[in-house]
């Protein structure tokens, strides 16, 4: 191995370790071509909930509902926790993440509250892009991850949000984006799925912020009738407001099916396609440099499954370093269609990297 190898070598094995540290969100330049860059944060919830909705370590589009009338749960945890890397070469980028929600979302063996309180690592994020082409699993293209909204419940209304992460193939074009991803049928026929779903976005950026324009088309494999075409559309953007405040909104509408509110919707009810409309509004307020507010709701209303879940909270973040910030939230998910709602309040500290 020659030297100018064995120094690289050296240099990549301390970064990662230093890593493992929690010394990372640094660039760090290898040769004149070759960077890596460590990011990620660290993230520690408690959460109380009570309601007669079943209590989830953060809200998605659906929930289970309890027998009882109001039942309370208090559940810490730090698995939204990520940690990622990228190498950069030339015209060359690699990026991977992972977070630890890997088995405390599903129940597995490892996750459990008695003694360990322990998760699986789990992929977010794995991709190359090289000039215009971008390959790998990452966020759709039909999502807009500007108009999220802040809040200690991860990524605020998931119930109405465009929220997937999937293995794709995009080419960009300034503002447009067009993608080929990986299709799925929810609902109806899994893992038949024979043509990839296809999105294209246009983005209109300025100084005052930015507005998507997005739509997905899609076969879909239906149990009763086959293969049916589906076909939905979304605007979504955050829009700067007074001082650094800023606006942000989700509209979606269409046969979107699971792209919008994270298991709110199937692709398929009944041996039908859902027609789903799903509204998203978050208002970010700061009240100082280092303290800020957001009030969010959203709500998604399907046509077949007659569906009507709603998501609104409010909160407080405190900056006490440029890394460390401390948050307070207060909210309810209701589910109006099963007569259910749960009160949520959440503390959380955040340390970026």
């Amino acid at each position: 191995m020659s030297l100018f190898n064995k120094s690289k070598l050296l240099v990549a094995t301390g970064l990662l370790t230093m890593a493992g540290a929690a010394n990372a969100g640094y660039t760090f330049d290898l040769t004149p071509d070759d960077k890596i860059t460590f990011g990620g944060y660290i993230k520690a919830d408690l959460r109380y909930t009570d309601g007669n909705i079943a209590a989830r370590e953060y809200w998605i589009g659906t929930a289970g509902t309890t027998s009882q009338e109001s039942i309370s749960n208090v559940r810490g945890h730090v698995n939204e926790t990520r940690f990622n890397a990228k190498y950069v070469h030339g015209d060359v980028t690699g990026f991977i993440e992972m977070d630890f929600f890997g088995t405390a979302t599903t129940g597995g063996a490892n996750a459990n509250e008695q003694f360990s309180n322990s998760s699986n690592p789990r992929l977010r994020h794995a991709f190359i892009k090289y000039k215009k082409v971008l390959v790998g699993q990452t966020w759709t293209t039909f999502q807009n991850t500007s108009a999220l909204a802040e809040a200690a419940d991860f990524g605020g209304p998931l119930v109405s949000a465009a929220f997937v992460r999937q293995t794709q193939i995009r080419y960009t074009d300034g503002a447009l984006q067009v993608s080929l991803e990986n299709p799925e049928t929810r609902g109806g026929i899994t893992g038949d799925d024979s043509l990839p779903d296809v999105i294209a976005k246009y983005t209109f950026k300025d100084d005052w912020g930015n507005i998507s324009v997005a739509g997905v088309l899609r076969k879909l494999n239906s149990t009763a009738t086959g293969n049916e075409t589906a076909f939905g559309y979304g605007i979504a953007g955050r829009i700067k407001t007074v001082g650094k405040d800023d606006f942000r909104f989700q509209l979606h509408a269409g046969e979107t099916g699971r792209y919008v509110g994270v298991a709110a919707a199937n692709d398929i009810t009944n041996g039908k396609v859902e027609e789903t409309t799903a509204i998203s509004v978050a208002y970010r307020h700061f009240w100082n440099d280092d303290t800020r507010s957001t009030v969010f709701y959203g709500n998604t209303t399907t046509d077949e499954s007659d569906i009507d879940n709603t998501h609104w909270g409010v909160n407080v973040f405190k900056n006490y370093t440029k890394q460390l910030s401390f948050g307070l939230e207060v909210g309810n998910f209701e589910m109006d269609q099963a007569n259910a709602d749960s009160n949520y309040v959440q503390l959380s500290a955040k340390y970026v990297l």
